[in-house]
Protein backbone atom coordinates (compact mmCIF):
# COMPACT_ATOMS: atom_id res chain seq x y z
CA UNK A 1 0.00 0.00 0.00
CA UNK A 2 1.49 3.32 -1.34
CA UNK A 3 1.77 6.82 0.99
CA UNK A 4 -1.91 7.63 -0.76
CA UNK A 5 -3.17 4.69 0.63
CA UNK A 6 -4.05 2.77 -2.63
CA UNK A 7 -2.83 -0.37 -3.31
CA UNK A 8 -0.36 -0.78 -5.54
CA UNK A 9 -0.92 -3.00 -8.90
CA UNK A 10 1.74 -5.92 -9.05
CA UNK A 11 2.10 -8.35 -11.27
CA UNK A 12 0.57 -11.35 -10.68
CA UNK A 13 2.40 -15.22 -10.90
CA UNK A 14 2.87 -16.35 -14.18
CA UNK A 15 2.71 -12.74 -16.16
CA UNK A 16 5.61 -11.53 -15.72
CA UNK A 17 7.78 -10.82 -19.29
CA UNK A 18 4.94 -10.95 -21.06
CA UNK A 19 4.86 -7.49 -22.74
CA UNK A 20 3.42 -8.15 -25.72
CA UNK A 21 4.42 -9.88 -29.41
CA UNK A 22 7.55 -8.47 -30.99
CA UNK A 23 7.16 -6.04 -33.71
CA UNK A 24 7.54 -7.64 -37.18
CA UNK A 25 11.20 -6.03 -37.90
CA UNK A 26 12.12 -7.84 -34.83
CA UNK A 27 11.34 -11.55 -35.85
CA UNK A 28 13.52 -14.18 -37.37
CA UNK A 29 12.54 -17.35 -38.55
CA UNK A 30 13.79 -19.51 -35.48
CA UNK A 31 14.47 -19.12 -31.62
CA UNK A 32 17.46 -20.40 -30.05
CA UNK A 33 17.18 -22.82 -27.00
CA UNK A 34 18.08 -21.20 -23.64
CA UNK A 35 19.87 -22.65 -21.78
CA UNK A 36 21.48 -25.03 -23.68
CA UNK A 37 20.58 -29.04 -22.92
CA UNK A 38 22.70 -30.28 -19.71
CA UNK A 39 24.22 -33.38 -19.00
CA UNK A 40 22.85 -35.18 -16.09
CA UNK A 41 23.90 -38.28 -14.81
CA UNK A 42 21.43 -40.53 -12.53
CA UNK A 43 22.44 -44.01 -10.75
CA UNK A 44 19.83 -46.85 -10.05
CA UNK A 45 20.48 -49.01 -6.66
CA UNK A 46 22.25 -51.71 -9.01
CA UNK A 47 25.80 -50.65 -9.27
CA UNK A 48 26.05 -46.74 -7.65
CA UNK A 49 29.86 -47.32 -7.23
CA UNK A 50 30.31 -47.75 -11.00
CA UNK A 51 27.98 -44.39 -11.39
CA UNK A 52 30.45 -42.34 -8.73
CA UNK A 53 33.55 -43.28 -10.71
CA UNK A 54 31.30 -42.14 -13.91
CA UNK A 55 30.57 -38.87 -12.34
CA UNK A 56 34.15 -38.19 -10.94
CA UNK A 57 35.58 -38.76 -14.51
CA UNK A 58 32.91 -36.11 -16.47
CA UNK A 59 33.86 -33.87 -13.52
CA UNK A 60 29.96 -33.94 -12.53
CA UNK A 61 27.65 -34.69 -9.26
CA UNK A 62 25.71 -37.78 -9.61
CA UNK A 63 21.93 -35.85 -9.59
CA UNK A 64 19.67 -36.29 -6.96
CA UNK A 65 16.48 -38.99 -7.39
CA UNK A 66 14.67 -40.87 -4.41
CA UNK A 67 14.47 -44.98 -5.04
CA UNK A 68 13.03 -46.47 -2.83
CA UNK A 69 10.59 -50.07 -2.04
CA UNK A 70 7.46 -49.55 -0.09
CA UNK A 71 6.68 -52.65 2.42
CA UNK A 72 4.71 -54.46 -0.46
CA UNK A 73 7.56 -54.45 -3.02
CA UNK A 74 6.91 -52.24 -5.34
CA UNK A 75 9.40 -49.07 -6.48
CA UNK A 76 8.99 -45.47 -5.88
CA UNK A 77 11.19 -42.86 -7.76
CA UNK A 78 11.00 -38.99 -7.77
CA UNK A 79 14.08 -36.53 -9.28
CA UNK A 80 14.45 -34.36 -6.59
CA UNK A 81 15.79 -31.49 -9.17
CA UNK A 82 14.45 -29.72 -12.15
CA UNK A 83 15.55 -32.54 -15.20
CA UNK A 84 13.33 -30.72 -17.83
CA UNK A 85 15.04 -30.10 -21.29
CA UNK A 86 18.14 -32.30 -19.49
CA UNK A 87 20.50 -34.48 -21.22
CA UNK A 88 19.81 -37.73 -18.72
CA UNK A 89 21.91 -40.41 -18.25
CA UNK A 90 20.79 -43.23 -16.43
CA UNK A 91 23.58 -46.18 -14.98
CA UNK A 92 21.76 -49.24 -13.98
CA UNK A 93 23.56 -52.80 -14.25
CA UNK A 94 20.56 -55.16 -13.30
CA UNK A 95 22.47 -58.70 -11.81
CA UNK A 96 22.29 -61.02 -9.53
CA UNK A 97 19.05 -61.74 -7.06
CA UNK A 98 17.93 -58.29 -7.63
CA UNK A 99 17.76 -58.50 -11.71
CA UNK A 100 14.06 -58.57 -11.58
CA UNK A 101 14.02 -55.59 -9.33
CA UNK A 102 16.59 -53.14 -10.61
CA UNK A 103 15.50 -53.61 -14.10
CA UNK A 104 11.75 -52.27 -13.00
CA UNK A 105 13.56 -49.89 -11.08
CA UNK A 106 15.14 -48.61 -14.38
CA UNK A 107 12.04 -48.70 -16.19
CA UNK A 108 10.07 -46.71 -13.94
CA UNK A 109 13.30 -44.10 -13.78
CA UNK A 110 13.24 -43.52 -17.51
CA UNK A 111 9.26 -43.00 -17.35
CA UNK A 112 10.19 -41.02 -14.33
CA UNK A 113 12.54 -38.69 -16.78
CA UNK A 114 9.71 -38.96 -19.82
CA UNK A 115 7.12 -37.27 -17.93
CA UNK A 116 9.49 -34.54 -16.23
CA UNK A 117 10.00 -33.34 -20.15
CA UNK A 118 14.10 -34.37 -19.92
CA UNK A 119 15.43 -33.67 -23.62
CA UNK A 120 16.93 -37.24 -24.26
CA UNK A 121 17.16 -40.21 -22.04
CA UNK A 122 19.61 -42.72 -22.48
CA UNK A 123 20.18 -46.29 -20.43
CA UNK A 124 23.56 -46.60 -19.57
CA UNK A 125 23.33 -50.87 -19.13
CA UNK A 126 26.97 -52.01 -18.78
CA UNK A 127 25.40 -55.33 -18.34
CA UNK A 128 22.31 -55.98 -20.38
CA UNK A 129 19.98 -58.13 -18.45
CA UNK A 130 18.92 -61.45 -19.70
CA UNK A 131 21.36 -60.86 -23.03
CA UNK A 132 21.99 -64.55 -22.44
CA UNK A 133 18.36 -65.69 -24.42
CA UNK A 134 18.75 -64.07 -27.33
CA UNK A 135 16.87 -67.08 -29.65
CA UNK A 136 14.71 -69.80 -28.85
CA UNK A 137 17.35 -72.74 -28.58
CA UNK A 138 14.13 -75.06 -27.12
CA UNK A 139 10.27 -75.31 -28.29
CA UNK A 140 7.91 -72.73 -26.57
CA UNK A 141 10.90 -70.63 -24.94
CA UNK A 142 10.93 -66.83 -25.28
CA UNK A 143 13.02 -64.75 -26.57
CA UNK A 144 13.70 -62.59 -23.59
CA UNK A 145 16.75 -60.48 -24.41
CA UNK A 146 13.84 -58.88 -27.12
CA UNK A 147 11.42 -58.33 -24.29
CA UNK A 148 13.95 -56.20 -22.24
CA UNK A 149 14.35 -54.02 -25.58
CA UNK A 150 10.72 -53.75 -26.05
CA UNK A 151 10.42 -52.95 -22.30
CA UNK A 152 12.72 -50.07 -22.33
CA UNK A 153 11.65 -48.54 -25.57
CA UNK A 154 7.72 -48.70 -24.02
CA UNK A 155 9.17 -46.98 -20.75
CA UNK A 156 10.31 -43.99 -23.34
CA UNK A 157 14.40 -44.65 -23.89
CA UNK A 158 15.50 -43.12 -26.35
CA UNK A 159 19.24 -44.44 -26.44
CA UNK A 160 20.49 -47.28 -25.16
CA UNK A 161 24.54 -47.18 -23.92
CA UNK A 162 26.00 -50.56 -23.49
CA UNK A 163 29.63 -53.34 -23.33
CA UNK A 164 29.97 -56.35 -24.68
CA UNK A 165 26.54 -58.00 -25.38
CA UNK A 166 26.69 -61.46 -25.22
CA UNK A 167 25.41 -61.05 -29.11
CA UNK A 168 25.36 -59.05 -32.10
CA UNK A 169 21.66 -59.58 -32.55
CA UNK A 170 20.21 -57.83 -29.89
CA UNK A 171 21.53 -54.79 -31.04
CA UNK A 172 18.86 -55.45 -33.83
CA UNK A 173 15.69 -55.61 -31.29
CA UNK A 174 15.69 -51.96 -31.27
CA UNK A 175 14.02 -49.25 -32.98
CA UNK A 176 16.78 -46.66 -31.17
CA UNK A 177 20.66 -46.45 -31.21
CA UNK A 178 22.24 -48.86 -29.16
CA UNK A 179 25.82 -48.15 -28.31
CA UNK A 180 28.06 -50.72 -27.99
CA UNK A 181 31.47 -50.46 -26.21
CA UNK A 182 33.88 -52.83 -25.29
CA UNK A 183 36.19 -54.21 -22.67
CA UNK A 184 38.84 -55.38 -25.02
CA UNK A 185 41.73 -52.99 -25.37
CA UNK A 186 41.12 -52.59 -21.89
CA UNK A 187 42.38 -56.45 -21.23
CA UNK A 188 44.65 -56.22 -24.21
CA UNK A 189 46.42 -53.33 -22.94
CA UNK A 190 46.41 -55.12 -18.96
CA UNK A 191 47.84 -58.65 -20.23
CA UNK A 192 50.45 -56.57 -22.54
CA UNK A 193 51.71 -54.47 -19.29
CA UNK A 194 52.36 -57.98 -17.66
CA UNK A 195 54.67 -59.21 -21.32
CA UNK A 196 52.03 -61.41 -22.48
CA UNK A 197 51.86 -60.75 -26.06
CA UNK A 198 53.38 -61.86 -28.64
CA UNK A 199 54.24 -65.61 -30.15
CA UNK A 200 54.68 -67.56 -26.96
CA UNK A 201 51.07 -66.41 -26.38
CA UNK A 202 47.59 -67.82 -27.43
CA UNK A 203 44.23 -66.01 -27.48
CA UNK A 204 41.35 -68.46 -26.81
CA UNK A 205 37.97 -69.05 -28.10
CA UNK A 206 35.52 -70.82 -25.24
CA UNK A 207 33.69 -71.88 -28.52
CA UNK A 208 33.46 -71.01 -31.89
CA UNK A 209 30.48 -68.48 -31.95
CA UNK A 210 33.12 -66.15 -29.68
CA UNK A 211 35.91 -66.93 -32.34
CA UNK A 212 36.31 -63.23 -34.30
CA UNK A 213 36.59 -61.84 -30.71
CA UNK A 214 39.30 -63.98 -29.77
CA UNK A 215 40.95 -63.22 -33.41
CA UNK A 216 40.87 -59.49 -32.59
CA UNK A 217 42.32 -59.83 -29.36
CA UNK A 218 45.07 -62.13 -30.87
CA UNK A 219 45.50 -59.02 -32.99
CA UNK A 220 45.78 -56.97 -30.27
CA UNK A 221 48.46 -59.49 -28.62
CA UNK A 222 50.02 -60.17 -31.78
CA UNK A 223 48.86 -63.77 -30.73
CA UNK A 224 48.15 -66.84 -32.41
CA UNK A 225 44.43 -68.35 -31.88
CA UNK A 226 42.75 -71.85 -30.41
CA UNK A 227 39.31 -72.37 -30.40
CA UNK A 228 37.61 -74.81 -28.32
CA UNK A 229 34.55 -77.09 -28.97
CA UNK A 230 32.31 -76.57 -26.30
CA UNK A 231 28.88 -78.04 -25.41
CA UNK A 232 25.96 -77.28 -22.75
CA UNK A 233 24.58 -80.89 -22.02
CA UNK A 234 22.20 -78.59 -19.57
CA UNK A 235 21.76 -74.54 -18.57
CA UNK A 236 25.51 -73.29 -16.61
CA UNK A 237 27.12 -76.29 -17.58
CA UNK A 238 29.78 -76.93 -20.15
CA UNK A 239 31.95 -79.19 -21.91
CA UNK A 240 35.15 -79.02 -23.63
CA UNK A 241 35.18 -82.13 -26.33
CA UNK A 242 38.68 -80.27 -28.37
CA UNK A 243 41.00 -78.06 -28.13
CA UNK A 244 41.39 -76.47 -32.03
CA UNK A 245 44.91 -75.32 -32.92
CA UNK A 246 48.61 -75.26 -31.40
CA UNK A 247 48.39 -74.51 -27.41
CA UNK A 248 51.22 -76.57 -26.22
CA UNK A 249 54.04 -75.03 -24.62
CA UNK A 250 52.28 -72.11 -25.28
CA UNK A 251 50.29 -69.46 -22.33
CA UNK A 252 46.61 -69.30 -23.16
CA UNK A 253 44.47 -66.21 -22.52
CA UNK A 254 40.67 -67.47 -22.66
CA UNK A 255 38.44 -64.17 -23.64
CA UNK A 256 34.81 -64.53 -23.37
CA UNK A 257 31.89 -61.37 -22.70
CA UNK A 258 30.97 -62.99 -19.27
CA UNK A 259 31.30 -65.37 -16.61
CA UNK A 260 28.00 -67.15 -14.49
CA UNK A 261 28.93 -70.19 -13.29
CA UNK A 262 32.76 -70.17 -14.07
CA UNK A 263 31.84 -73.71 -16.05
CA UNK A 264 33.09 -73.23 -19.27
CA UNK A 265 36.66 -71.74 -17.96
CA UNK A 266 36.91 -74.65 -15.67
CA UNK A 267 36.64 -76.40 -18.62
CA UNK A 268 38.55 -74.63 -20.61
CA UNK A 269 41.27 -74.77 -18.42
CA UNK A 270 41.40 -78.46 -17.87
CA UNK A 271 41.18 -78.75 -21.49
CA UNK A 272 44.01 -76.37 -22.16
CA UNK A 273 46.14 -77.76 -19.64
CA UNK A 274 45.98 -81.43 -21.04
CA UNK A 275 46.58 -79.82 -24.72
CA UNK A 276 50.07 -78.65 -23.42
CA UNK A 277 49.42 -75.09 -22.37
CA UNK A 278 52.15 -74.11 -19.72
CA UNK A 279 49.94 -71.71 -17.82
CA UNK A 280 46.08 -70.66 -18.54
CA UNK A 281 44.77 -66.76 -18.10
CA UNK A 282 41.35 -65.47 -18.50
CA UNK A 283 39.05 -62.17 -19.15
CA UNK A 284 35.47 -61.79 -19.32
CA UNK A 285 33.70 -58.42 -19.24
CA UNK A 286 31.31 -58.98 -16.93
CA UNK A 287 31.37 -61.15 -13.62
CA UNK A 288 28.14 -62.27 -12.41
CA UNK A 289 29.60 -65.37 -10.13
CA UNK A 290 26.38 -66.40 -8.13
CA UNK A 291 26.61 -69.15 -5.39
CA UNK A 292 29.84 -70.70 -4.78
CA UNK A 293 31.28 -69.68 -8.26
CA UNK A 294 34.37 -67.48 -6.96
CA UNK A 295 35.45 -70.17 -4.90
CA UNK A 296 35.37 -72.24 -7.49
CA UNK A 297 37.15 -70.15 -9.72
CA UNK A 298 39.64 -69.23 -6.94
CA UNK A 299 40.87 -73.22 -6.78
CA UNK A 300 41.23 -73.42 -10.26
CA UNK A 301 44.56 -74.38 -12.40
CA UNK A 302 43.67 -70.25 -14.01
CA UNK A 303 47.15 -68.18 -13.08
CA UNK A 304 44.95 -65.17 -13.29
CA UNK A 305 41.20 -64.14 -14.04
CA UNK A 306 40.41 -60.62 -15.03
CA UNK A 307 36.93 -58.63 -15.41
CA UNK A 308 35.89 -55.26 -14.83
CA UNK A 309 33.34 -53.54 -12.67
CA UNK A 310 30.51 -53.23 -14.72
CA UNK A 311 28.49 -55.75 -12.39
CA UNK A 312 29.64 -55.37 -8.50
CA UNK A 313 32.03 -58.13 -7.36
CA UNK A 314 32.26 -59.09 -3.57
CA UNK A 315 35.08 -57.85 -2.07
CA UNK A 316 34.97 -60.47 1.01
CA UNK A 317 35.02 -63.66 -1.28
CA UNK A 318 36.96 -62.07 -3.55
CA UNK A 319 39.83 -65.01 -4.59
CA UNK A 320 43.61 -63.37 -4.85
CA UNK A 321 43.75 -64.29 -8.28
CA UNK A 322 40.68 -61.86 -9.08
CA UNK A 323 41.74 -58.76 -10.98
CA UNK A 324 38.85 -56.22 -11.68
CA UNK A 325 39.36 -53.11 -13.77
CA UNK A 326 37.44 -50.13 -13.91
CA UNK A 327 35.30 -49.10 -17.05
CA UNK A 328 34.33 -45.53 -15.60
CA UNK A 329 36.79 -43.94 -18.50
CA UNK A 330 35.59 -45.91 -21.25
CA UNK A 331 32.16 -44.89 -20.07
CA UNK A 332 32.16 -41.46 -19.27
CA UNK A 333 34.27 -40.94 -22.36
CA UNK A 334 31.19 -42.92 -24.18
CA UNK A 335 28.55 -40.25 -22.58
CA UNK A 336 30.82 -37.10 -23.29
CA UNK A 337 30.38 -38.01 -26.94
CA UNK A 338 26.56 -39.00 -26.85
CA UNK A 339 26.32 -35.65 -25.17
CA UNK A 340 28.32 -33.71 -27.45
CA UNK A 341 26.99 -35.71 -31.18
CA UNK A 342 30.41 -36.90 -31.88
CA UNK A 343 31.46 -39.86 -32.90
CA UNK A 344 31.26 -42.77 -29.85
CA UNK A 345 32.75 -45.66 -32.18
CA UNK A 346 35.96 -43.46 -33.22
CA UNK A 347 36.56 -43.87 -29.09
CA UNK A 348 37.50 -47.63 -30.48
CA UNK A 349 39.03 -46.67 -33.88
CA UNK A 350 35.71 -47.95 -35.31
CA UNK A 351 37.25 -51.71 -33.73
CA UNK A 352 34.17 -52.04 -31.60
CA UNK A 353 31.63 -53.97 -33.61
CA UNK A 354 32.91 -58.02 -32.58
CA UNK A 355 30.39 -60.11 -33.86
Amino acid sequence: MGESGVTELTMLPGLAGLDGPRPAEARGRWLERTPTPRLMLFSGRSNPELASRIAEELGLELGEVELKTFANGETYCRYLESIRGADVFIVQSPAGAGTNDQLVELLVMIDGAKLASAHRITAVLPWFPYSRQDKKSAPREPITAKLVAELLQSAGVDRVLTMDLHAGQIQGFFRIPVDHMTGLPLFAQYFRDKGLYGEHVVSVSPDPGRAKMARRFGEMLESGLAILNKTRPTHDVAAVTEVIGDVNGKIAIMGDDLIVTGGTLLAGARALREAGASAVYACATHGLFPGDALARLGASELVELVVTDTVPVDPINRPEKLTVLPVSPILARSIQNVFAEESVSAIFAGQNQLF
